[in-house]
């Protein structure tokens, strides 16, 4: 575009300059060797411009014939370039997609036609071409010479490090990622992959320098660089915890202004601030954190943060993080639990029932068992909340790589991965059989069975004359009976007197399916019969 621009211009002055030479007449004269040449001015200028313009149509024309062999040689080394470099591209394309066979023919073309010192991707063709063919050994070597290549160390440092990866050599793949990261601190792969195995290998403090050296270079995004750096803080404290309280506050401090959402620095942190006595400032960091996220961790601290306190100072706790955020689940379940311990069971049954209305899990409803034991005992509604925790979907969890573990983890187990593990609900096995796909717990609060009359005490001398007083072919089903049903718990021994009114009593409810909507009265015809059937 300037070069014709340029021209356009160089045109016009030379129109422009002619026009003013015609508007200006004049006479030239000149004498050469005795003859007198008169021509007019405009006249001379334009001869002048024509043997310019000849003289450099001359030179041209010798330069061209004088250059013509290079100019052929050239042209010819061009074409087979373009004809290498198309070759390679079409084998590229076909080591992507997977023909080893056309792969390998381009390849071998492409070395016809190209020096492979000239372009390296030729070894990269061909080291592809030999993976896709099985051929890992030569693609090995392939990368190992690329690797030695300061133009190519990258490309080549990248293929060895997954093809270690993929033979499971752990211990190469760290090197030849280390090898990458020191080279080349730009590469992403390379800086997450050296910074997951210093974090499996527990080396903190080298991977928080690596980390901070990523940040600089920005390698990775300034949200993702502060969550990892605060998941190294948060893992360095937990191991500090014992030995050094301090120091672990400090980082876990530190994990929290890198990212005020992490749970387990939190935690960590106000485990700290209550071994060196300082509640008030544990607790808040936890309030503020439950504020955000209540979670079931932060709630079992909080209620238990000072071991000497009794059951009732608990509790009161549990009711504190109830007025930070109501209606919660969480919330209702801790009070509930902390109520079942002071022995305040309507409260107890009043907050669980709630919570079981909010979120039906299991461990909601194996809480209400708990408390039914202990309010009343019955063993057929202590089994329907038992069934209907089975039937409930599963509890959140730290999971990771479908692992679960009972505390949070900085490194996943299975794959190495830093910050994998996540809280949530881990896959179930059992689906609820409702309409929606997810318990009813108003149904199953609705359908609780009522609390049998029968003393409790009465129904081990009640089952021992029913299995007395069986027919002979009903005793492998009584056996039957007595091995599925679940133990009851051990009583005092019954009084003369009680055991007869035990005598003279109904049968007591046993054996009656988890689901039954209600207990079963036996028919007056039926009262002093011996049979006795589970369903």
């Amino acid at each position: 575009m300037i070069r014709i621009l340029f021209f356009v211009l160089l045109v016009l002055c030379l129109a422009l300059g002619l026009a003013w030479l015609a508007d200006r007449p004049g006479e030239l004269s000149l004498i050469w060797q005795g003859q007198l040449i008169e021509m007019s001015l405009m006249r001379a200028a334009s001869i002048l411009i024509s043997l310019i313009a000849a003289v450099l149509i001359v030179v041209w024309l010798l330069r061209t014939i004088w250059l013509s062999p290079h100019t052929v040689t050239r042209y010819f080394r061009a074409r087979k370039r373009d004809r290498g470099y198309q070759a390679l591209s079409t084998g590229l394309i076909a080591a992507g997609a997977g023909d080893a066979n056309l792969a390998r023919k381009m390849a071998a073309r492409t070395r016809g036609l190209i020096n492979s010192d000239q372009e390296p991707l030729i070894h990269l063709l061909e080291a592809q071409t030999a993976l896709i063919e099985g051929k890992y050994d030569d693609a090995r070597r392939k990368f190992e010479a690329m690797a030695d290549d300061p133009e190519t160390r990258e490309l080549g440092l990248r293929g060895l490090y997954l093809e270690a990866k993929r033979l499971g050599a752990n211990e190469a793949a760290r090197q030849y990622a280390e090898r990458a990261s020191e080279k080349a601190p730009h590469l992403a792969w390379a800086t997450l992959a050296t910074l997951d195995h210093r974090s499996q290998a527990r080396q903190w403090d080298e991977a928080i320098r690596l980390l901070d050296q990523s940040r600089a270079a920005r390698v990775l995004e300034r949200k993702e660089a502060d969550r990892k750096k605060a998941v190294l803080l948060t893992a360095r404290a937990m191991e500090r915890l014992d030995a050094d309280p301090k120091s672990a506050r400090d980082d876990a401090q530190a994990a929290l202004k890198l990212d005020d959402s992490l749970v387990p620095a939190a935690l960590v942190a106000a485990k700290a601030l209550f071994r060196e006595d300082n509640l008030r400032k544990g607790a808040s960091i936890l309030e503020k954190m439950w504020k955000s996220d209540p979670h079931p961790d932060i709630a079992r601290l909080y209620v238990r943060a000072r071991g000497g306190d009794s059951a009732l100072d608990r509790l009161k706790r549990a009711k504190r993080l109830e007025s930070l955020r109501s209606n919660n689940a969480v919330a209702l379940a801790t009070v509930a639990e902390a109520a079942l311990d002071a022995r305040e069971l309507a409260l107890a049954r009043t907050k669980a029932e709630a919570a079981a209305r909010l979120e039906p899990t299991e461990s909601i409803f194996l809480l209400l068992a708990d408390i039914e034991e202990a309010d009343t005992g019955d063993q057929g509604r202590i089994r329907h909340w038992m069934a209907q925790a089975l039937k409930s979907p599963r509890d959140p969890a730290w999971t990771a790589d479908g692992v679960t573990s009972p505390v949070w983890l900085p490194v996943s187990p299975v794959s190495g991965r830093l910050d994998a593990f996540e809280w949530k609900a881990p896959p179930s096995q059992i689906a609820a059989a409702t309409q929606d796909g997810h318990p009813n717990p108003d149904e199953a609060i609705r359908s609780l069975p009522p609390v049998s009359a029968a003393p409790r005490a009465a129904e081990e001398p009640a089952r021992a004359e029913v299995a007395e007083t069986a027919p002979p072919a009903e005793h492998g089903q009584a056996e039957h009976e007595k091995a599925i049903s679940i133990p009851d718990r051990k009583e005092p021994p019954a009084s003369p007197a009680r055991k007869k009114d035990a005598e003279e009593a109904p049968d007591p409810f046993f054996g009656r399916p988890p689901d039954d909507p209600g207990v079963r009265e036996p028919a007056p015809a039926e009262q002093n019969t011996a049979n006795f059937r589970l369903f």
